[in-house]
Order: C-alpha cells, then structure tokens, then sequence
C-alpha cells in the first residue's frame, strides 16, 4: 500500500467543506449521472482526469454554491500531488534513508505545488480530456473552461476525478456498505467485477486522506488496512472481488467507524457502538490493559458504556456491551450493576478514597447508576439508578409480552413461522418519570416510532434538544400521535434564538453546563401551558407563485413586514453560503447588516395601505399609523429575547374577565401578556430603526394594537412573512389564525437576579 504527500486543508477549511456538504441536497450519486448523454458535464470524460476549471464544475454541481477561491484552491491542490517516491534500495554510506530521500522529495513537492498554483490561477489554460462532441456542444465546452494544452510534464495541472469522488462519497452519510460497494464500482473502470493492489491502494490512501482530516492517528489504522487488504485475496492472485471487498471492510471495525458506523438499523442488543476518541488523561485498554499510547491517546470508545480499546484490540473476544432491555418477565429479574473496568478518576462511592487512573485498571464503575468502587472495595451489586433513576428507564423496566396475531401473521417483530409475536413493554419503577430524549428532527420516523413505544407508559416525560423548530416538531408529533395524556415537555436550547426556551427559564442557548445538574431541574420542573395556534394561509385565485409556508401551527409569533423581510434575506444568504454563518455572533452581525441595509431600503413602508387586519372580527384601523411591520405574538420573546410587547407594571395590570377583543389605546396599557391566556397580543413595527432600538433597550416595546383570541389578515401585494422565524415570501392571500389547542410545558428554575437588576426593578415601581 502506498503512501502520499498531501496539500492538506487547515481544520477550517475542512469544516467549512463538510459545512458546505451538510446543506447540499445532492448526493456524489446525483452529480455523476450529469457525465451522461443528457447531462450538463457531458463532454468530460469520468475516468480521466480534470483541469482546475472542471473541477470547479464538478464542485458546484454538488454543492449548488461557488466554493470560495481559497477552498476551491486548496482542495484542488490536495489532489494534484504525485505520489511519495520510493526510497533508493541503497542510499550513500553514512546517509539515513530519509535524509537521502528528503531533498528529491522537498523539490518534488515544491514543483508540484508551484505548477498547482498555476493550474489554480482564474486566467489558466489548461488541457482538458472530452468526447467527440457536436460544435455547439464544442463552443459550450470553451465557455466552461476548455483551452490549449499545457506542457506534457505538468502532471499537477490534472487530478484524478476518482480520487475526488471517493473522498467525497466518504465524507456523506449513509451505510458503510454502500460507501464500499459505490468505491469499488467508481474504480473498477472495466467492469470486471475485480480490483487489482493498485486500485485498492487509491482507496485506502483516500480513507487515510479522510482520517487525518478527522484528527486520526494512521500509525494504527495503516497496518489494520494492509493486514485486510492482505485478507481480502483469499487465493493470493492479486484481485479482490466485490463480495471479497465488502465483506473484509464490513468485518474491520477501525474502517467502519471511520466510514460512519451506524447501528440503527440493528435490532441486535448488547452490540458496542464504537467511536474514536482522543482522551486528555491517561486512558487504559479495557481488553489488554496496556496504557493507549501517542501524543493524543486515541482509542476506540463505545458511546453506550465507554468501554474503550486499541484499534488492534477491537476485532478480539471482548464482552458485549450493556443489555437495554430484559429478557424475563416482570417480577423475576432483579437489576444487577453493568460494571466497566477503570478510567475512573474519581472517588470511590465505598471507601472514599481518590481512585488513582494512572495505575492501570483498578475500579469498577457502573454504567447506570455512575456509581465507582476500588476493586478491593465491597459492594452491593444490585442496581437502584443512581441519582438519575427518575429519568432512567433500567433494563429491568423493558420487559417481553406475549400477544396473539391475527390470523398467524407477522407483525414484523419475529419471523412469520409461529403463531407468537413478542414484543415488549415499559413497566416503569413506581414514582419515577422516564424521559424520553428527542434530538434530531431529521430522522422523523424514527423519532415517531419512539413516541408509540412509549405510548402506554405513564408519567413519561419529553426533552426536546434543539431550537424553537425542533420543539414545534416534537410537539407536532406528540399531537399527531393522540396519545391519552399529553407529556410534558422540556427544552434543551441548541438553536440560534431559542426564543421558547427563554421564555420557559431554559435559557438563551446551552453553553456546556453540567447536564446532570439540567436533568435534576427538570425532575423538579413546575408546568406551564402553552398556547398553540392554528396558521390558515388562503391564497387568491390567480395569482403569482410564492414559497411554501413553512408550517400551520404557529407557537411563538407570526409577523408581516419589515422583520420579516430581514429574516427572509438573512434566510436566503445563509442557503446560498452556509459557511458564513456558523456561530451566533456572526449570525448577529449578519442581522445587523441586513437590518442597518432595510433601513435605507424601507422595502415595505406603507404597509397600512397593503393589509387589512381583524381582531376577532372586529377591523383595526391603520391609516393614520405609519407602520412597517406587524407582530402577532403568543409568547414574550422575539429575536432571540426581544419582548415587542413590553412589560406591564403589576399595580396597573388589568386581569381580563372574558376573551373581548381590546384595541384601545388606553385599555392596551394594562393588559398583561401570558403564553397561556389563550391571547394573541398584536404589535405594529415603525420600521427597522424601531426594531434596532427595541432590541438594544433603547426603547420599551412596540406600539400595541390589539389583544385578541383570534386575528385575520388580508393582503394585496406580495410581501414577506415569517412564522416562529421560518420566514417566506407570500403573494396576496387572507391569514386567519385561531387556537388550536395547549400543550404543557416544564420550567426552568427561577433566574438568579443580579444586584443591579434588583435596583432597576425597584426603580420601575418607584
């Protein structure tokens, strides 16, 4: 197996180009079928290799967007080295192999990357291979990028398109099978159904391309690739077939971490799920107790009971990982400890004495309930939870039923061969509350399929990990489920606004706390019910096409106009260059942009003369109010904390007996804004010099117009809109939103004021 020199992108770069894959909707599958007859890079040859400017082509046919020059640049580079030249059989006397070898290989690379560099300068001719194509095809060819050749010796003006596309197709999700059956088919060119060493070797420098871009070590990974490159030619003839191929990578686990190992689709229980990890202290093999060893300590850990190896301890007979659910029946198993040996620096939960993590393995600790204990220590070995067991459904609690199928059919969950399916339940300790933690809205099947599993447990509870979308999906879920009680849910705020979670005391955005000491708030959380709303959009009959409304339920707000317009911009930008916007304090700055730009612009000034709004039927009065933009709000917070509505001094607040709509100014005063009132507060915008001061506290809040149980809106213009900060553009429609139902909600604990807001409160009553 060869080894290579590589241009490598900095670990910016290289986040920025998986950035850049994350929003790409096209998979390398999608981009190759445009090499066809019928596609657009149909004069390029795929199994040969490509200039700069086709390759710049090929990247934005994938990615939808230009790569920046210096990506573009860079990436391009890291293909076009040669290969490291073999080291001289007899190197001079007195001459250590690399140092014979380094001058060569220093002036090699250099000429390399200086004809790299001017094969990546804009202006480039460069010498592209293609097919005997029409002469109109010909003239489209030149506009892309087609020119006179470049001298026969300049190798780097070139890369391989093979190489390119497996190192993309490493860097998507998907199966590890898949990826190695596609890279197998990508390099056999001939279609034989074989790859000979040569062809493998590219692979496998492309995998150890990939693994140094993720922080690996290849010292260990290296060897464990020769050793099943080795394995997979069972006759020593030099071939590997596909079924040879897929079966030696699918039975090397280093490679299939690497290719993304995922576990999903097994049903089987006690498999480890391996990740690699790099450990800050000393970390010892669980297998072969031998400390793991280089600069960064890296091993292999599983994510469910961090049982950790060497890369070359995994594929031996180590024990299975823990049991998430039981196999007798309720009543007759008692919870045993799942013990893990070592990496413990902790203390003993026995004697109390430190547990010293340098020498070796010398405790055990329990994966359910947290629990360390020396090794010489005596123990209880029964298992009660730890401080956790609230939340924790043990395996104990996930017991096997037996149920009768109809008619001898399988249900899915054995084989259709007996008349018996079983399947298993959550019987929960009595008192506790099992919290069911949802992450990641994309996987929504699956998701809704953990909801049903938990449809008969009683006094379950929901944490939601997101921002204000990933709460209104799960809530969406949880409706759509029609499940007997509605369990509570609190959030985990990992959005950009978290505009809800504010609200319910979770805080502007989770920043690395103690997640223990989050999951002990939430055992003592009060609930709170939220108000949610049902979105109608009507458009008019023959008119313009728009976007699609994001949603129909609306938790938050819903807002016309200005705001909306920023939003919908910052929107778009982000689409087209999502590596501008990777952390909050650009996105920040980009709203500020966009906001100090629609000041200038006042892209919808006079919108009293475009809407008509109805608050409960009752119609507002705009013409003399010279507004930009109107706010339809159900919670305090907009923008990431804003409150348009302001504060209501509790000695002037007006405690509404009936749901009346109020629209007076004077009455508006002393109205009291509450997530759960079954209320809509109506707010009108001046425009984006209003919304800059409301957010700075230059200014209170907006000016209020209605408070209401149900509003309608009628536009007669295209105009931006947005709905809990999904924003689109809408042609002229009518907007009715009216209550749909409540859902309940946990609260954080109460915030710890600071001296100086104890001042200003007191100072606001005064």
């Amino acid at each position: 197996m060869s080894e290579e020199h590589w241009v490598s992108l900095t670990p910016e770069e290289f986040d920025q180009l998986q950035k850049y894959l994350e929003y790409s909707p096209k998979k390398i599958k999608d981009v190759l079928s445009e090499f066809n007859e019928s596609g657009s890079l149909k004069q390029y040859e795929l199994h040969e290799t490509i200039s700069y400017d086709v390759f710049k082509l090929f990247m934005k046919a994938y990615l939808e967007v230009d790569l920046p020059q210096p990506l573009s640049t860079h990436l391009f580079l890291a293909f076009s080295q040669k290969p490291r030249q073999e080291i001289p059989e007899h190197p001079k006397e007195g001459t250590s192999n690399s140092e014979a070898d380094a001058p060569d290989s220093d002036i090699q690379n250099a000429d390399n990357a200086a004809k790299a560099d001017e094969a990546c300068a804009p202006d480039t001719e460069s010498k592209i291979t293609e097919k005997q194509v029409p002469a109109k095809d010909q003239e489209a060819a030149t506009a892309l990028g087609n020119a006179a050749a470049q001298p026969s010796d300049s190798d780097a003006s070139t890369v391989p398109l093979k190489d390119v596309v497996c190192y993309l197709s490493l860097l998507e999700t998907g199966r590890p099978q898949d990826k190695l059956e596609f890279m197998f088919r990508l390099y056999d060119s001939d279609e034989n159904g074989l790859l000979d060493q040569a062809e493998m070797d590219r692979i496998v420098n492309q995998m150890l391309h990939i693994a140094q871009y993720l922080e690996w070590d290849p010292t260990e990974l290296r060897p464990i690739l020769k050793e099943m490159l080795q394995g997979m030619d069972y006759d020593r003839d030099g071939f590997v077939s596909l079924q040879e191929w897929v079966h030696g990578g699918m039975t090397t686990i280093p490679l299939l971490v690497l290719l993304g190992m995922d576990d999903s689709g097994s049903k089987g229980d006690g498999r480890h799920a391996w990740t690699m990890k790099h450990f800050k202290k000393p970390t010892y093999c669980n297998f072969c107790h031998v400390m793991l060893m280089g600069v960064r300590k890296q091993g292999l850990c599983c994510t469910y009971c961090k049982y950790t190896v060497h890369e070359r301890c995994v594929s031996k007979n180590i024990p299975g990982c823990v049991k998430t659910y039981s196999k007798a029946k309720r009543g007759s198993e008692v919870m045993q400890h799942a013990w893990v040996e070592g990496n413990s620096s902790v203390k003993c939960d026995r004697c109390h004495k430190s547990i010293k993590c340098y020498q070796s393995v010398t405790a055990w600790h329990c994966v359910w309930c947290r629990k360390t204990f020396h090794r010489k220590c005596e123990f209880s070995t029964v298992c009660d939870g730890g401080e956790l067991k609230d939340h924790i459904l043990l395996p104990t609690s996930i017991c096997p039923i037996t149920r009768d199928r109809p008619g001898g059919k399988s249900d899915g969950s054995v084989s259709a061969k007996g008349e018996l399916a079983m399947q298993y339940k959550i019987i929960p300790t009595p008192g506790t509350h099992p919290l069911l933690v949802l992450v990641n809205p994309k996987s929504g099947g699956r998701q809704g399929e953990r909801l049903n599993f938990f449809r008969d447990t009683p006094d379950f509870r929901v944490l939601a990990c997101g921002g204000d979308g990933t709460v209104g999906w799960i809530l969406d879920c949880i409706d759509k489920a029609n499940f007997a009680k509605h369990p509570p849910v609190a959030v985990l705020p990992l959005g950009t606004g978290n505009d809800l979670a504010r609200c319910l005391r979770w805080g502007g955005g989770y920043e690395g706390g103690s997640l223990t000491k989050i999951l002990k708030e939430i055992e003592q959380s009060p609930l709170v019910m939220l108000d949610r709303w049902h979105l109608e959009v009507i458009p008019r009959e023959e008119v313009e096409n728009g976007d699609q409304v994001p949603y129909d339920i609306m938790n938050n707000y819903f807002s016309i106009g200005v705001d909306a317009s920023i939003a919908h911009r910052f929107h778009v930008m982000r689409e087209k260059h999502p590596e501008k916007f990777n952390s909050r304090m650009k996105n920040k700055l980009w709203y500020f942009e966009f906001g100090t730009s629609e000041t200038f612009a006042a892209t919808c000034k006079k919108l009293h003369d475009h809407i008509e709004l109805e608050c409960d039927g009752v119609g507002v009065d705009l013409s003399n109010i010279f507004l930009e933009g109107i706010a339809i709000l159900n919670i305090p917070s907009m923008y990431g904390g804003t409150n348009l509505w302001g504060e209501t001094k509790k000695n002037r607040a007006m405690i509404r007996e009936s749901r009346k709509v109020v629209t007076d100014p004077k009455e508006l005063k002393f109205c009291v804004q509450d997530l759960s009132d079954q209320l809509l507060e109506v707010v009108g915008l001046e425009g984006a010099m209003e919304m800059g001061q409301i957010y700075t506290g230059l200014k209170s809040a907006g000016r209020r117009l209605a408070q209401c149980s149900s509003v309608t809106v009628r536009t007669n213009k295209l105009l931006p809109m947005q709905v809990d900060g999904e924003p689109w553009m809408q042609p002229p429609c009518t907007i009715k939103i009216t209550h749909k139902n409540q859902a309940p909600m946990m609260m954080g604990p109460p915030q710890k004021s600071s001296f100086f807001s104890l001042r200003r409160k007191s100072r606001s009553k005064d």
